[in-house]
């Protein structure tokens, strides 16, 4: 068995699972640990759990140790130089008329690293853009494209419902969304109504799905013959959330059945 935490980079970012060995960690903790793209200050948001070794995959990250006073002093300053990099790469691409969207500017704890993230609607040639960041900052740059969803992640807003975007504030993890998880839900197909901010179908359609499917399991399905108190009919509609059926009567009447009554 080994012992495990989530630990998460960004407040909006995904959870990775990390060795937390023996250290003592809770919820919250900042901690400095090893990744893929170097060492990197992160927060622990789950409590220690343990895992059969066979279940965890054989190149596992562990976490170095907790963040100090001084770690912290350490990624302020970072945060400052990131601000000033994404000015200066503004200018950058305003100033070579490069036909990309800088998102968001991210440097390694161990400043082995900047990276940059972007949006283009095509291929960019950036090269003498990352000529122009080394130059400047004299660091390692890395100039990373993104999707519309992670764009829409990091920048944040207002869904249609009114509250913000669920992939910056609930989902850790960025789901596969499809059309057929509209259809359960019974929602318009209007594109409008279905996507979001980034223009891809909303995060909660998927958030929501399992949940449709859980209460439709003993709904009787769209078109099917059912007897009823009013008598003999066909099923037009479901409505999960209600618990109920619409039943259109052989006589041509329609009424609102609950599945409790069937």
């Amino acid at each position: 068995m080994k012992n495990i935490v989530g630990v998460k980079f960004r407040r909006e970012g995904k959870i990775y699972n990390f060795e937390a060995n023996s250290l003592p960690l809770i919820k919250h903790d900042p901690v400095i640990v090893e990744t893929d793209i170097g060492v990197v200050l992160g927060t622990v948001t789950t409590g220690v759990k343990q895992e059969p070794a066979f279940r965890l995959p054989e190149n596992l990250k562990k976490v170095m140790r907790k963040a100090t006073a001084e770690d912290l002093k350490t990624r302020a300053e970072h945060e400052s130089m990131e601000r000033q990099a994404r000015e200066y790469c503004i200018d950058r691409i305003r100033e070579r008329n490069l036909p990309m969207k800088l998102i968001d500017v991210a440097c390694l704890f161990d400043k082995s690293k900047v990276i940059f993230y972007f949006t283009a609607g095509n291929r960019v040639d950036f090269r003498d853009l990352v000529k122009d960041l080394v130059q400047r900052f004299k660091l390692r740059i890395e100039l990373r494209q993104v999707g519309a969803r992670q764009e829409a992640r990091i920048i944040k807003g207002l869904g249609i419902c009114g509250r913000e975007v669920c992939c910056a504030s609930m989902l850790h993890n960025l789901d596969r969304v499809s059309v057929k998880m509209a259809k359960e839900q019974n929602m318009s197909l209007n594109p409008e109504k279905i996507s979001g901010l980034c223009g891809r179908l909303m995060c909660c359609l998927a958030f929501e799905y399992d949940g449709y499917v859980d209460m439709k399991k003993n709904m009787p399905k769209c078109g099917k013959m059912i007897q009823c108190e009013g008598g003999k009919g066909k099923v037009i509609r479901q409505h999960a959330l209600q618990g109920e059926v619409a039943v259109e009567l052989e006589n041509g009447k329609e009424i609102t059945v609950h599945i409790s009554d069937l």
